[in-house]
Protein backbone atom coordinates (compact mmCIF):
# COMPACT_ATOMS: atom_id res chain seq x y z
CA UNK A 1 0.00 0.00 0.00
CA UNK A 2 2.33 2.45 0.94
CA UNK A 3 4.18 1.76 -2.67
CA UNK A 4 1.08 2.43 -4.16
CA UNK A 5 -0.04 5.34 -2.19
CA UNK A 6 2.15 8.27 -4.38
CA UNK A 7 0.35 6.34 -7.67
CA UNK A 8 -2.93 7.22 -5.76
CA UNK A 9 -2.51 11.30 -5.07
CA UNK A 10 -1.02 11.90 -8.30
CA UNK A 11 -4.00 9.57 -9.79
CA UNK A 12 -6.75 11.95 -7.47
CA UNK A 13 -5.15 14.88 -8.46
CA UNK A 14 -5.37 14.44 -12.16
CA UNK A 15 -8.74 12.90 -12.02
CA UNK A 16 -10.33 15.95 -10.33
CA UNK A 17 -8.53 18.02 -12.93
CA UNK A 18 -10.19 16.14 -15.22
CA UNK A 19 -13.60 16.16 -13.58
CA UNK A 20 -13.28 19.70 -13.48
CA UNK A 21 -12.60 20.32 -17.41
CA UNK A 22 -15.62 17.84 -18.36
CA UNK A 23 -17.47 20.16 -15.43
CA UNK A 24 -16.94 23.40 -17.05
CA UNK A 25 -15.40 22.87 -20.22
CA UNK A 26 -11.73 24.73 -20.72
CA UNK A 27 -13.77 28.14 -20.55
CA UNK A 28 -13.04 29.18 -17.21
CA UNK A 29 -8.99 28.40 -17.73
CA UNK A 30 -9.18 30.51 -20.62
CA UNK A 31 -10.88 33.30 -19.10
CA UNK A 32 -8.35 33.05 -15.84
CA UNK A 33 -5.26 33.16 -18.69
CA UNK A 34 -6.65 35.88 -20.09
CA UNK A 35 -7.17 37.77 -17.00
CA UNK A 36 -3.15 38.15 -15.85
CA UNK A 37 -1.49 40.70 -17.39
CA UNK A 38 2.05 42.40 -16.54
CA UNK A 39 1.13 44.44 -13.36
CA UNK A 40 -0.47 41.47 -11.72
CA UNK A 41 2.76 38.94 -12.42
CA UNK A 42 5.20 42.03 -10.89
CA UNK A 43 2.74 41.74 -7.51
CA UNK A 44 2.87 37.64 -7.39
CA UNK A 45 6.87 38.47 -7.57
CA UNK A 46 6.54 41.12 -4.54
CA UNK A 47 4.22 39.16 -2.46
CA UNK A 48 6.05 35.84 -3.63
CA UNK A 49 9.06 37.85 -1.88
CA UNK A 50 8.05 38.56 1.04
CA UNK A 51 6.15 34.97 2.37
CA UNK A 52 9.17 33.27 1.34
CA UNK A 53 11.22 35.97 3.74
CA UNK A 54 8.81 35.59 6.78
CA UNK A 55 8.64 31.59 6.11
CA UNK A 56 12.00 31.33 6.25
CA UNK A 57 12.54 33.40 9.39
CA UNK A 58 9.93 31.23 10.97
CA UNK A 59 12.33 28.56 9.90
CA UNK A 60 15.24 29.86 11.03
CA UNK A 61 13.62 30.40 14.43
CA UNK A 62 12.56 27.09 14.79
CA UNK A 63 16.31 25.92 13.68
CA UNK A 64 17.73 28.27 15.96
CA UNK A 65 15.87 26.96 19.01
CA UNK A 66 16.91 23.47 18.21
CA UNK A 67 20.62 24.99 18.06
CA UNK A 68 20.86 24.46 14.38
CA UNK A 69 22.68 27.36 12.95
CA UNK A 70 20.71 28.45 9.54
CA UNK A 71 21.59 32.04 7.96
CA UNK A 72 18.53 33.93 7.08
CA UNK A 73 20.10 34.28 3.19
CA UNK A 74 20.27 30.56 3.14
CA UNK A 75 16.78 29.61 4.38
CA UNK A 76 15.29 32.54 2.06
CA UNK A 77 17.09 30.62 -0.82
CA UNK A 78 16.38 27.16 0.30
CA UNK A 79 12.58 28.20 1.02
CA UNK A 80 12.42 29.06 -3.11
CA UNK A 81 13.77 25.81 -3.83
CA UNK A 82 10.98 23.91 -2.26
CA UNK A 83 8.34 26.25 -3.08
CA UNK A 84 9.55 25.81 -6.56
CA UNK A 85 9.73 22.05 -6.23
CA UNK A 86 6.67 21.89 -4.33
CA UNK A 87 4.88 23.36 -7.39
CA UNK A 88 5.97 21.21 -9.97
CA UNK A 89 5.47 17.95 -8.91
CA UNK A 90 3.20 15.83 -7.90
CA UNK A 91 1.74 16.33 -3.88
CA UNK A 92 2.87 19.47 -3.00
CA UNK A 93 5.18 18.49 -0.50
CA UNK A 94 8.05 16.61 -1.83
CA UNK A 95 10.13 20.28 -2.47
CA UNK A 96 9.61 20.23 1.59
CA UNK A 97 11.32 16.90 1.46
CA UNK A 98 14.13 17.84 -0.22
CA UNK A 99 14.58 20.87 1.68
CA UNK A 100 14.50 18.60 4.98
CA UNK A 101 16.89 16.03 3.59
CA UNK A 102 19.11 18.60 2.18
CA UNK A 103 19.66 20.35 5.79
CA UNK A 104 19.69 16.82 7.79
CA UNK A 105 23.32 16.14 5.77
CA UNK A 106 24.39 19.97 6.92
CA UNK A 107 22.99 19.68 10.86
CA UNK A 108 22.33 15.72 11.23
CA UNK A 109 18.61 14.76 12.41
CA UNK A 110 17.78 18.28 14.31
CA UNK A 111 17.68 20.01 10.90
CA UNK A 112 15.76 17.42 9.65
CA UNK A 113 13.06 18.06 12.37
CA UNK A 114 13.57 21.62 12.57
CA UNK A 115 12.01 21.50 8.65
CA UNK A 116 9.48 19.35 10.16
CA UNK A 117 8.52 21.43 13.04
CA UNK A 118 8.67 24.64 11.10
CA UNK A 119 6.07 23.05 8.61
CA UNK A 120 3.56 21.86 11.21
CA UNK A 121 3.51 25.25 13.00
CA UNK A 122 3.71 27.40 10.22
CA UNK A 123 0.24 25.76 9.12
CA UNK A 124 -1.33 25.80 12.81
CA UNK A 125 -1.94 29.37 12.10
CA UNK A 126 -4.08 28.82 8.66
CA UNK A 127 -5.78 25.62 10.07
CA UNK A 128 -7.28 27.38 13.04
CA UNK A 129 -8.19 30.33 11.27
CA UNK A 130 -9.74 29.06 8.48
CA UNK A 131 -11.92 26.86 11.13
CA UNK A 132 -13.02 28.99 12.82
CA UNK A 133 -13.65 31.30 10.04
CA UNK A 134 -15.48 28.74 8.02
CA UNK A 135 -18.05 28.47 10.79
CA UNK A 136 -19.28 31.88 10.37
CA UNK A 137 -20.49 30.67 6.85
CA UNK A 138 -23.03 28.23 7.37
CA UNK A 139 -23.93 27.64 3.82
CA UNK A 140 -20.60 26.83 2.49
CA UNK A 141 -19.98 24.86 6.13
CA UNK A 142 -22.86 22.58 5.06
CA UNK A 143 -22.23 21.93 1.50
CA UNK A 144 -18.13 21.70 2.22
CA UNK A 145 -18.66 19.22 5.37
CA UNK A 146 -18.35 16.03 3.17
CA UNK A 147 -15.04 17.54 1.87
CA UNK A 148 -13.79 18.28 5.49
CA UNK A 149 -14.79 14.87 6.60
CA UNK A 150 -12.60 13.80 3.41
CA UNK A 151 -10.13 15.70 4.50
CA UNK A 152 -9.54 13.75 7.87
CA UNK A 153 -9.58 11.02 6.33
CA UNK A 154 -6.90 11.17 4.15
CA UNK A 155 -4.97 12.88 6.52
CA UNK A 156 -5.16 9.92 9.13
CA UNK A 157 -4.15 7.32 5.88
CA UNK A 158 -1.24 9.70 6.09
CA UNK A 159 -0.42 8.69 9.66
CA UNK A 160 -1.26 5.56 9.62
CA UNK A 161 1.16 5.39 6.21
CA UNK A 162 3.82 7.13 8.09
CA UNK A 163 6.01 4.86 9.16
CA UNK A 164 7.54 6.28 12.71
CA UNK A 165 9.62 4.93 15.29
CA UNK A 166 10.10 5.39 18.78
CA UNK A 167 13.10 7.11 19.29
CA UNK A 168 12.20 9.62 16.48
CA UNK A 169 8.84 10.23 17.75
CA UNK A 170 10.21 11.03 21.14
CA UNK A 171 13.06 13.13 19.87
CA UNK A 172 10.67 15.05 17.60
CA UNK A 173 8.12 15.74 20.47
CA UNK A 174 11.60 16.67 22.86
CA UNK A 175 12.43 19.46 20.12
CA UNK A 176 8.86 20.45 20.09
CA UNK A 177 8.66 21.31 23.36
CA UNK A 178 12.13 23.11 23.01
CA UNK A 179 10.61 25.34 20.44
CA UNK A 180 7.12 26.14 22.24
CA UNK A 181 8.64 28.97 24.56
CA UNK A 182 9.36 30.62 20.96
CA UNK A 183 4.74 30.36 19.83
CA UNK A 184 4.31 34.14 19.91
CA UNK A 185 7.05 35.20 17.20
CA UNK A 186 6.26 31.51 14.99
CA UNK A 187 2.86 32.79 15.07
CA UNK A 188 3.36 36.47 14.20
CA UNK A 189 4.90 35.40 11.51
CA UNK A 190 3.02 32.97 10.27
CA UNK A 191 0.02 35.29 10.57
CA UNK A 192 2.03 38.14 8.86
CA UNK A 193 3.23 35.03 6.16
CA UNK A 194 -1.31 33.98 5.45
CA UNK A 195 -1.82 37.93 5.31
CA UNK A 196 0.23 37.73 2.15
CA UNK A 197 -0.97 34.42 0.95
CA UNK A 198 -4.33 35.92 1.17
CA UNK A 199 -3.57 39.35 -0.33
CA UNK A 200 -2.43 37.37 -3.18
CA UNK A 201 -5.79 35.48 -3.60
CA UNK A 202 -7.22 38.78 -3.33
CA UNK A 203 -5.56 40.06 -6.42
CA UNK A 204 -6.37 36.73 -7.93
CA UNK A 205 -10.37 37.28 -7.33
CA UNK A 206 -10.53 40.80 -8.46
CA UNK A 207 -8.03 39.53 -11.86
CA UNK A 208 -10.91 36.96 -12.45
CA UNK A 209 -14.06 39.58 -12.23
CA UNK A 210 -14.88 38.63 -8.50
CA UNK A 211 -16.58 41.48 -7.18
CA UNK A 212 -17.95 40.26 -3.89
CA UNK A 213 -17.26 42.53 -0.42
CA UNK A 214 -13.62 41.33 0.75
CA UNK A 215 -15.50 39.99 4.08
CA UNK A 216 -17.53 37.58 1.75
CA UNK A 217 -14.51 36.34 0.04
CA UNK A 218 -12.22 35.77 2.44
CA UNK A 219 -13.64 32.63 4.15
CA UNK A 220 -13.90 31.19 0.75
CA UNK A 221 -9.75 31.68 -0.03
CA UNK A 222 -9.54 30.58 3.70
CA UNK A 223 -10.86 27.16 2.51
CA UNK A 224 -8.86 27.14 -0.43
CA UNK A 225 -5.44 27.62 1.47
CA UNK A 226 -6.37 24.46 3.85
CA UNK A 227 -7.27 22.15 1.48
CA UNK A 228 -3.93 23.13 -0.37
CA UNK A 229 -2.15 21.20 2.53
CA UNK A 230 -3.65 17.81 1.13
CA UNK A 231 -0.47 16.06 -0.63
CA UNK A 232 -3.61 14.99 -2.99
CA UNK A 233 -2.48 16.85 -6.05
CA UNK A 234 -0.28 18.08 -9.36
CA UNK A 235 1.97 20.60 -8.34
CA UNK A 236 -0.73 22.25 -6.63
CA UNK A 237 -3.32 21.77 -8.75
CA UNK A 238 -6.42 19.74 -8.14
CA UNK A 239 -8.37 20.09 -5.35
CA UNK A 240 -7.67 23.64 -4.66
CA UNK A 241 -10.12 24.50 -7.73
CA UNK A 242 -12.43 22.04 -7.30
CA UNK A 243 -13.49 23.09 -3.68
CA UNK A 244 -13.09 26.95 -4.86
CA UNK A 245 -15.80 25.95 -7.48
CA UNK A 246 -17.89 24.13 -5.24
CA UNK A 247 -17.57 26.97 -2.28
CA UNK A 248 -18.35 29.85 -4.55
CA UNK A 249 -21.05 27.97 -6.14
CA UNK A 250 -22.64 27.60 -2.24
CA UNK A 251 -22.04 31.36 -1.72
CA UNK A 252 -23.83 32.53 -4.62
CA UNK A 253 -20.81 33.35 -6.47
CA UNK A 254 -20.65 31.18 -9.33
CA UNK A 255 -19.03 27.92 -9.67
CA UNK A 256 -17.66 28.84 -12.63
CA UNK A 257 -15.96 31.92 -11.06
CA UNK A 258 -14.38 30.51 -8.30
CA UNK A 259 -12.66 27.70 -10.33
CA UNK A 260 -11.50 30.82 -12.77
CA UNK A 261 -10.09 32.56 -9.38
CA UNK A 262 -8.16 29.30 -8.70
CA UNK A 263 -6.52 29.07 -12.14
CA UNK A 264 -5.26 32.53 -11.55
CA UNK A 265 -4.15 32.15 -8.22
CA UNK A 266 -2.21 28.97 -9.04
CA UNK A 267 -0.62 30.66 -12.06
CA UNK A 268 0.54 33.64 -9.58
CA UNK A 269 1.74 31.31 -7.19
CA UNK A 270 3.75 29.55 -10.00
CA UNK A 271 5.38 32.92 -10.98
CA UNK A 272 6.22 33.79 -7.04
CA UNK A 273 7.75 30.64 -6.41
CA UNK A 274 9.41 30.98 -10.08
CA UNK A 275 12.88 32.47 -8.08
CA UNK A 276 12.98 29.35 -6.44
CA UNK A 277 14.19 27.62 -10.22
CA UNK A 278 17.39 30.14 -10.36
CA UNK A 279 17.92 29.07 -7.19
CA UNK A 280 18.31 25.31 -7.76
CA UNK A 281 21.48 24.76 -9.25
CA UNK A 282 22.90 27.34 -6.54
CA UNK A 283 25.49 24.79 -4.19
CA UNK A 284 25.49 26.29 -0.29
CA UNK A 285 29.25 25.69 0.48
CA UNK A 286 29.33 23.01 2.93
CA UNK A 287 29.54 23.78 6.34
CA UNK A 288 30.63 21.55 9.13
CA UNK A 289 27.39 20.01 11.13
CA UNK A 290 26.29 22.26 14.09
CA UNK A 291 25.07 19.38 16.63
CA UNK A 292 27.91 16.79 15.76
CA UNK A 293 26.57 14.37 18.66
CA UNK A 294 23.75 13.99 16.22
CA UNK A 295 25.60 14.24 13.12
CA UNK A 296 25.71 9.79 13.26
CA UNK A 297 21.77 9.76 13.25
CA UNK A 298 20.29 8.92 9.54
CA UNK A 299 18.26 11.59 8.06
CA UNK A 300 15.73 9.50 7.22
CA UNK A 301 14.37 8.40 10.66
CA UNK A 302 11.67 10.72 10.59
CA UNK A 303 10.38 10.23 7.63
CA UNK A 304 10.19 6.74 8.33
CA UNK A 305 12.50 5.23 5.78
CA UNK A 306 14.48 1.87 7.12
CA UNK A 307 18.03 2.03 8.52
Amino acid sequence: MKKLWPWLRLLAGVGILGGLVWWHSTGAFLDALHAIDGPSLLIALGIGLATTVLSAARWCLVAGRLGVRLPLGWAVADYYKAQFLNAVLPAGVLGDVHRAVNQGQRSGASGVRAVFLERVMGQAVPVLVGVVVLFTQPAVLSVMTPVLIGIGVVLSLLLALTRWRHRALAATLADARSVLDAWPAVAALSVAALAGHLTLFVVAARLAGATAPLLDLLPLLLLALLVMMLPVNVGGWGPREAVLAVAFGAAGLGSAQGLTVAVVYGVLTFVACLPGAAALPLKRRQAPPERSDETAERVPTLVGARQ
